[in-house]
């Protein structure tokens, strides 16, 4: 990666709650690719929290949208830590456009029309954090199963708006789901069992992830 640039220690920083929960990815590829994915996730949140100008918001966006044409067109890479990492992952694993483009959209959409209410916030969170918890599971061999992880990346998604209000129903769908995931694949949902205890220390919160991967259960 483009000035020796440790994305990991990076994710660790911004993210500390999902890289606690990526420590509980035993294949070190597979951890690394699910890093890539988080970093690529502050990124694009980063797109719209460094300004207050929808339009240079939308074009920081369009920016990462661009530099998906070019890492599915196999083509040049852009020289970016995230991206060059986001490339390796998704030629190694196979990932899919769709669910980036999601993200990226949903974010657009979000600039002009903030989610208001309990329905476009879920929306919100499915396209984002939910597609991510997806493209998570894939990475981590769930196949056609990957998609039982989106309810608990759209927890974390809510979490992450403040819909406090709506998070206890939607955690209920989310432990079904999880459960139907595949064991090795079970870490793609496990931060959905932090947004029961805001403002936990560290070690709290890795007791939580901890008793949630030995028990199967967010």
């Amino acid at each position: 990666m483009d000035g020796g640039v440790d994305l990991d220690g990076e994710v660790r920083r911004v993210d500390p709650d999902r890289w606690l929960a990526s420590r509980f990815i035993a294949d070190s590829a597979a951890r690394a690719g699910v890093v890539a994915l988080y970093a690529l996730d502050r990124e694009l949140t980063r797109a719209g929290a460094v300004t207050s100008n929808a339009l240079t918001a939308e074009i920081r966006l369009v920016w990462w949208r661009e530099a998906l044409d070019e890492i599915f067109a196999a083509g040049q890479q852009r020289r970016h830590p995230t991206a060059e990492a986001l490339a390796a992952t998704v030629g190694a694993f196979r990932l899919q456009r769709e669910p980036f483009e999601a993200m990226i959209e949903a974010r657009i959409g979000a600039l002009e029309t903030p989610p208001s209410d309990a329905v476009s916030a879920m929306a919100w969170a499915q396209a984002t954090q939910g597609g991510l918890a997806r493209l998570a599971a894939e990475i981590l061999g769930a196949g056609d199963q990957a998609r039982f992880a989106g309810p608990a990346g759209a927890v974390w998604g809510l979490q992450l708006l403040g819909r406090g209000e709506v998070v206890g129903a939607a955690l209920a769908e989310a432990r079904a789901s999880a459960r139907r995931l595949p064991p090795a694949a079970f870490p793609a949902t496990l931060c959905a069992t932090l947004v029961r205890a805001p403002g936990a220390s560290e070690l709290e919160k890795r007791a939580r992830l901890t008793w949630a991967a030995l028990t199967g259960r967010i």
